[in-house]
């Protein structure tokens, strides 16, 4: 039998509480050199509260228990000494100047100097050597702002390299990712796991947890459940470790009769900023969901949008909604018209985290609890305690800050304040991004109770499992195009995979 190394960074005991809530209760965890170990959990386990005690942000002191570095007690007052320590972690709040490059980002703050002035050639020097290294397609002059979100990522796990960190803590690092940027990552980790780095790998895709982690530690309520080996682990063991119950179906779409055509877009053709919709042919039904796919950069985002009056410049086609020309001036003009758009970044543009439950489920809809001018209160606060009644929203009261809730519970307050729009067309932008398995089954029997209600339903998903499971047809957008079009259990993933590539035009069933 091989004996594991002894831990670089150990938990032992963690108790971590905050005003009338236990995040940690006897929290156990540790890492080697060379090893990954992934951390599992929904959302409110304790994991985002892990590893901000781990790594000094909730200091020595806040917590009680003990965390190690070699074995040996470490008293970490804040990230500095964590960083001393040899502790590094990639948050999925990005941290990034935008308006500096890429090489002056991963310096920032350690920048190599000569005769006390910055030595710019030594900077971007190393700084493309690290990326070349490390297989990262980005260039050291790029300024971080014109990179998207997954090139950006990137650039915070090359910040970190740069330290020669001991321990590297990745959270939900493929969140924002194409698939060819998971690969990168993929090949990152590996290397460093075989240079003698100890990495901690939290993600809710399970699928790159049993293909990365040699062991796989499982928190739920705020305690840890159990470690599994991650050669042994399957995915059942798993959600039942995660969820404290059996999931027999992953993606529970229940079969609807589809009504009549409540939206249809025939040869739209929009351009913006930064890419153009070339002839876009779609239609979806009341009680159906359409499901839209494509690679990053295919025009998923940007065609909700455009339906909402909020991006492009419309050039030709035609778009009716309800049997009515369709061409809201602004988003306002859209809820009016009973659309609603669930964005796919809730806290930059979807919540205002610093005010409370009630209050974020009112913004798109104060008109409807005003009386002679002013607000409701009474009536406003029983309508949106209904509502996060029944999209089940975990939180003390209503008057309780959005941003302290977990990412499943912000995410439902986020299609609460959708829902009391009254929209006939909800238009889902990633709804289950960045949330664990069950709160996603949560968000999976709302969109069948939209349906269920009449309600047509457009959901832009990245993860294809998804759509296959989610989906009454799907949609691939390629390159602004249609790429093709599919029935539901009637497509593989590859023929999906193969659609969203521009050079590739599919079609399994007529628009």
């Amino acid at each position: 039998m091989t004996v594991p190394p002894p831990p670089v960074l150990a938990a032992e005991g963690l108790i971590k509480d905050f005003p009338g809530v236990r995040a940690l209760d006897g929290v156990t965890f540790a890492v080697s050199a060379g090893e990954v170990h992934a951390l599992c959990g929904e959302n409110g386990a304790g994991k985002s509260t892990l590893i901000k005690t781990l790594s000094g942000l909730y200091p020595h002191g806040s917590y009680e228990g003990r965390v190690l570095v070699d074995g040996t007690e470490a008293r970490l007052h804040g990230v500095a000494d964590a960083a001393r320590a040899g502790i590094a972690v990639i948050y999925q709040e990005l941290a990034l100047v935008e308006d500096l490059t890429v090489a002056e980002n991963i310096f920032l703050g350690r920048e190599p100097q000569r005769g006390g002035l910055i030595d710019w050639d030594r900077l971007y020097g190393e700084a493309a050597q690290l990326l070349a290294k490390h297989r990262i397609p980005v260039a050291a002059g790029t300024r971080c702002g014109d990179l998207g979100t997954g090139a950006q990522q990137l650039v915070e796990i090359a910040k970190a390299l740069s330290c020669h960190s001991r321990v590297l803590i990745l959270d939900e690092p493929t969140a924002a990712l194409t698939e060819t940027e998971v690969q990168t990552l993929m090949g990152i980790v590996r290397d460093l796991r075989a240079a003698g780095t100890a990495i901690v790998y939290i993600s809710h895709r399970l699928e790159e947890v049993f293909a990365i982690a040699d062991r796989i530690t499982v928190l739920r309520d705020g305690r840890s459940v159990g470690t599994l080996a991650g050669a042994s682990a399957d995915r059942d063991t798993l959600i039942r470790m995660m969820v404290g119950r059996d999931i027999a179906h992953l993606h529970p779409r229940r079969a609807t009769t589809p009504g009549k055509i409540m939206l249809e877009i025939t040869g739209l053709t929009v351009a913006g900023p930064d890419r153009r919709l070339d002839d876009i042919h779609l239609h979806v039904r009341a009680g159906e969901v359409l499901g839209i796919g494509g690679l990053m950069g295919a025009g998923r985002s940007e065609l909700l949008l455009h339906l909402m009056g909020a991006w492009g410049r419309r050039l030709g086609g035609t778009v009716r909604c309800a049997d009515q020309n369709w061409a809201p001036a602004n988003p306002g003009a859209a809820i009016r018209g009973r659309m609603v758009l669930v964005v796919e970044d809730r806290k930059r543009y979807g919540l205002i985290l610093d005010q409370g439950v009630s209050r974020n489920l009112s913004l798109g809809s104060l008109h409807a609890v005003v009386r002679h001018g002013l607000i409701d209160a009474d009536g406003e606060y029983t309508r949106n305690a209904t509502m996060a009644t029944a999209l089940q929203v975990k939180a003390a009261n209503l008057d309780v800050e959005v941003g302290t809730l977990s990412g499943g519970n912000q995410q439902k307050v986020l299609i609460g304040k959708a829902l009391l729009t009254d929209p006939q067309v909800v238009l889902l932008d990633e709804p289950t991004r960045g949330i664990d398995v069950g709160a996603k089954q949560e968000v999976y029997e709302i969109i069948n109770r939209l349906t269920a209600e009449g309600r047509a339903v457009i959901m832009v998903s990245s993860e294809l499992p998804e759509l296959l499971g989610m989906s009454d047809r799907i949609l691939m957008l390629a390159g602004g195009r249609v790429g093709g079009e599919f029935a539901h259990g009637e497509v593989t993933q590859e023929q999906l995979l193969a659609a969203a590539l521009p050079t590739t035009t599919l079609t399994g069933v007529s628009p």
